[in-house]
């Protein structure tokens, strides 16, 4: 049947398009490929329907799939703090950056300040997802392109954010970590955490990173698959409402980090003139598949820069011992367990929190938070009636806005291509069917 791709759709000119038009229009050579989900490129759910002709893409059409329904319903039913168990889910590569963002769209919300040392200890969490993330996106792409090795020195240093993970919150893969206006406890062991962050952004990433680049980046098999392929400008990443690594690859360079800070990111974050973090956003021109893993490998060096200058002496002597909730006057924050047990006030602040969930007093109000993370802009909109619970939320997934053009950038390249665009976008099925 006939069909007109569209402009731009991987051709280098409009001549080529034409001429491609010319050649196979009504040719009736075309034929339909379900790709996904059964292929283990497309990571569990996500389905292309591609219309080919021979092994090139006429047509694709993206389905996101079923894995997760009602995450944002969900949010009506449960109050500020239980709703995290939630956004965890949605990005399950770096759940706890999800864990970061909706308590900053939530403390946005009730206007909390949280305190100097929570802002410390969730932006290193927040770096430590980002490359957690990054391992994943570059070595299970390396993995989809027949690099079986560089997946696992990849996943290797995951362990270690694991172990991580545990030993702050007691759980892995879904930590749950962040409460309205701290932390769901503080550190065990000030010394034991640092000594553990210290291992992971001195001696294991840097292995892994090194690893990656000449296993995956140098390798010329992997290079002829990904450059020139899936190219976007800067200005098709804007219309697109494109954010992260994808964007910046593009020469787009926009950071939240930098263009609307939060926690150390922002100048004076501890109250006292603290200067933010010093770090660099690592921006592209070339807009290709393989641009967008220079990327990532750049933003897990500046993540770990990021980290050490968060870890050293000078900031950590003081935040020290200092408390990791914030005190609240609207009783919002959770009690401190000494003083559940050994005050009034506190149980009874306790109880209202927990059991009868009276204690939430949230404005009428609405706010939105969003946090760079691995993939991009993650907001949280709410809507707040004043009651316990969210009247309404709303999630801005990184994912779900990037998968959109996977279609444009499929059409018009071979099939081969679908794995090594699809790859570099790390969509996370969880964040579309929400």
């Amino acid at each position: 049947m006939p069909y007109t791709l569209k402009p731009g759709s991987g051709f280098d000119t409009e001549i080529e398009r034409v001429d491609y038009l010319k050649d196979h229009v009504d040719t009736g050579d075309r034929w339909t490929l379900n790709f996904g989900p059964q292929h283990p490129a497309t990571h569990t759910t996500l389905r292309l329907v591609l219309e080919l002709d021979g092994e090139r893409i006429a047509r694709c059409t993206p389905h996101i799939g079923y894995l997760h329904s009602g995450f944002e319903k969900l949010g009506e039913h449960l109050d500020y703090n239980q709703y995290v168990t939630i956004v965890s889910r949605m990005n399950y590569l770096s759940p706890i950056a999800n864990d970061i963002c909706w308590h900053h769209a939530v403390e946005t919300l009730f206007n909390i300040d949280i305190t100097p040392r929570c802002k410390v200890i969730r932006t290193i969490m927040a770096e430590v997802a980002r490359i957690q993330d990054h391992l994943l996106n570059v070595g299970a792409a390396a993995l989809d392109l027949g690099a079986f090795t560089g997946f696992l020195y990849a996943f290797n240093v995951r362990e270690k954010i694991y172990d991580i993970c545990d030993y702050i919150a007691g759980q892995r893969y879904h930590p749950d970590w962040t409460r309205v206006g701290g932390a769901m406890k503080d550190l065990p062991d000030d010394s034991v955490f640092r000594a553990m962050i210290r291992d992971l952004i001195d001696k294991q990433t840097p292995q892994a990173i090194k690893d990656l680049e000449n296993l995956v980046l140098r390798n010329k098999i992997f290079q002829d698959r990904t450059v020139g392929i899936g190219t976007m400008t800067a200005a098709e990443c804007v219309e697109w409402s494109i954010s992260g690594p994808l964007a910046r690859a593009s020469g787009v360079k926009r950071d939240l980090r930098k263009d609307e800070p939060y926690l150390c990111y922002a100048p004076n974050w501890n109250g006292q003139g603290a200067e933010p973090v010093e770090f660099s956003v690592p921006v592209h021109s070339d807009g290709d598949v393989y641009a967008r893993f220079q990327v990532r490998i750049e933003e897990m060096k500046q993540a770990c820069h990021i980290i050490r200058q968060l870890i050293d002496d000078k900031v950590w002597n003081t935040i020290e011992g200092t408390p990791i909730d914030t005190f609240a006057d609207g009783k919002w924050v959770k009690p401190k367990k000494n003083e559940v047990y050994g005050s009034i006030e506190g149980l009874i602040q306790h109880f209202e929190l927990i059991m009868t969930n009276r204690g939430w007093k949230a404005p009428i109000a609405e706010g939105y938070g969003a946090n760079e993370t691995a993939n991009g802009e993650l907001g949280y909109f709410i809507v707040a009636d004043g009651g316990p619970r969210p009247w309404r939320v709303k999630t801005r997934p990184p994912s779900f806005i990037n998968y959109q053009v996977m279609a444009k950038q499929l059409e018009g390249h071979m099939l081969a291509d679908a794995v090594a665009v699809l790859g570099s976008l790390n969509i996370v099925a969880a964040e579309l069917d929400r």
